[in-house]
């Protein structure tokens, strides 16, 4: 198993994080050198300075050992068992600038919508999405232009959903549900529930789904990672609303 240099780890009762330790180790190396570095020449002859040169180092080690035991006993336990502790607030980015839902996702408008009225239950969201992995560099794995114009103003095949049908991911179905036709809004959401699930790996059952392979190995590299932020951000666009007709069909919008 690999070591991950941040969580702490118990090491006889001692809660011990390896990044600290190796930042220690090495300041205490370079240390050792820049004292016996460059004189090993001139101190060959004198046995006096050799022995400095031991106890020197000597001091050094037992000053490693008890800056470690130092470091464990001022980590927390709970991070050490809980591997879920790598999402905390100091390791998942923030963004002021958009509005938190109750559900925990994330929405900014970028453009109202003007039509009449929003997707319920059972309606046809008709709609354009772009997607990034906006925790991991903003790599595009759908791109459609962007929420200021471009692909989105073109004829294309649009994507659909049936509100409450569960065909794609939470967040994006909640979100829809709030738009009005013609509205683009920016939607971000964090890994977990309201996201892709670990169990469809091809994105078949739950969507949206990335048009290209490139795309999809970019989304899975983020989602199967957990060494990295795995929130995602999302363009959407509410084309328009096909309401149920109550006979399993709908009326265009």
């Amino acid at each position: 198993n690999r070591i991950n240099l941040y969580r702490d780890y118990n090491f006889d009762g001692k809660m011990v994080n390896f990044q600290k330790v190796s930042l220690i180790l090495i300041g205490s190396l370079q240390c050792a050198h820049a004292y016996t570095g460059g004189h090993v020449e001139q101190q060959r002859g004198n046995p006096s300075q050799i022995m400095d040169r031991r106890q020197t180092i000597n001091n050094l080690s037992s000053s490693v050992a008890a800056a470690i035991l130092t470091v464990g006993s001022t980590s927390t336990p709970a991070l050490a068992e809980d591997a879920s502790s790598m999402y905390s607030p100091k390791f998942v980015q923030e963004y002021p600038d958009f509005t938190v839902t109750d559900a925990g996702w994330s929405f900014k408008d970028v453009k109202k919508g003007s039509g009449d009225a929003s997707p319920g239950v059972g309606d046809r969201a008709v709609f354009e999405w772009s997607g990034y992995t906006i925790g991991y560099f903003g790599r595009p794995f759908e791109a459609k232009g962007g929420p200021k114009g471009g692909a989105f103003d073109k004829d294309l095949d649009y994507d659909r959903t049936v509100i409450g049908s569960k065909t794609i991911i939470p967040a994006l179905e909640e979100a829809l549900m709030t738009m009005k036709p013609g509205g683009v809004r920016q939607v971000i959401v964090p890994y977990g529930a309201l996201s892709y699930p670990e169990s469809d790996k091809e994105h078949t059952a739950v969507g949206p789904k990335p048009t290209t392979f490139s795309g999809q190995r970019a989304l899975n590299f983020v989602l199967d990672n957990p060494r990295v932020d795995r929130t995602l951000l999302f363009n959407l666009k509410l084309v328009r609303v096909d309401k149920n007709n109550g006979k399993g069909g709908f009326l265009r919008g």
